[in-house]
Formats: structure tokens, C-alpha cells, sequence
């Protein structure tokens, strides 16, 4: 039992290698905080420590669907919870995604400032290279609603590079 329990560890190391900067990166899309975002690291893994003991996935592709999807819940769980909402954050402009210009900050700043639907399917095909299939399996979406998302979401970046609003009601 401890050899099961020590190759699980051993396991899970790997995929949190593998797989924490696509998470921290997709966590800081969702929340705009790197210490938010952290918290939401710390809270997937180990979801996928406890899933992992008692699951199989099929694939590599399963996997990573599934920690895709759990980082998404744990966002939208972030941005719901009671705490949240009782709380007045402090602007925290570096979230520990660096860029080499202004041009590519502002296109940073842009892309937190788009709805969330819009936001989160632009990054995961432009910065997780998933295609619109892919992402529609993960955010239970037919791949034509994607490719809409991405169309829009594109004209509304487009929009608010230019100096435009990007506000939805």
C-alpha cells in the first residue's frame, strides 16, 4: 500500500510540473491576481490529488481537459464565494505575467477588461493551443458557439486596442 501511495506522489509531481503554468496562467485570466490566482492553483491540484486516487483518465488529453475544467470551476467558485464579496481588493497590476512592451501591457489590460466568455476562449486557443473542438468539449460548447466567441471576442479586443469599450450589459 505504501509503494501505491508513493508512486501517486510521485505522479502527481510530475503533472503539477507538467501542467502549473498552464494553470496559473489560465487562473490569472479568470481573476486578474496573482494571488488569487495561487490560491486557485493550490485548490486544483489538489482536487486532482484527491480525483487522481480514485480515477483513472483515459489519456494525456483527458487530463488536461480535466485540469482545464476544474480551474475554470474553481474561477467562477472564486468570484461567487461569500468571502469575495465582503472583501475590497487592492489593485495589483503585476500578476506575475511579465511582457517585453507597452504595446503587449496594454494588450494584456485589454484582454482582462473583455467579458469572461469572451476572455476565457481567447486564451485557452491563443495561449493553450487548444482548438475550437477541444474548448467546446471543456466549456460544454458546441465548436460553432466557439468560433463565434472567438470571432467577437476579437472584434471587441480589436475595439478596445483602438480605444474603444469593450463592456458588456
Amino acid at each position: 500500500m505504501e509503494t501505491q501511495s508513493l508512486r501517486t506522489d510521485d505522479c502527481a509531481e510530475e503533472i503539477i510540473e507538467t501542467y502549473a503554468d498552464m494553470v496559473y496562467r489560465i487562473a490569472v485570466s479568470r481573476v486578474g491576481s496573482a494571488t488569487d490566482a495561487e490560491d486557485i492553483f493550490q485548490e486544483v491540484f489538489l482536487r486532482y490529488v484527491r480525483y487522481a486516487c480514485r480515477h483513472a483518465f483515459e489519456s494525456e488529453e483527458h487530463r488536461r481537459a480535466w485540469l482545464i475544467r476544474v480551474t475554470l470551476n474553481c474561477s467562477k467558485t472564486f468570484w461567487s464565494s461569500a468571502w469575495r464579496s465582503k472583501t475590497v481588493p487592492l489593485e495589483e497590476r503585476d500578476c506575475g505575467v511579465q511582457f517585453a512592451g507597452n504595446e503587449q501591457s496594454e494588450l494584456f489590460e485589454s484582454l482582462q477588461a473583455l467579458p469572461e466568455k469572451y476572455r476565457t476562449v481567447l486564451h485557452l486557443f491563443y495561449f493553450e493551443d487548444l482548438t475550437t473542438e477541444e474548448i467546446g468539449k471543456v466549456l460544454h460548447l458546441k465548436p460553432t458557439a466557439v468560433r463565434m466567441r472567438l470571432t467577437r471576442g476579437r472584434e471587441r479586443l480589436r475595439e478596445a486596442m483602438k480605444g474603444g469599450c469593450c463592456n458588456e450589459s
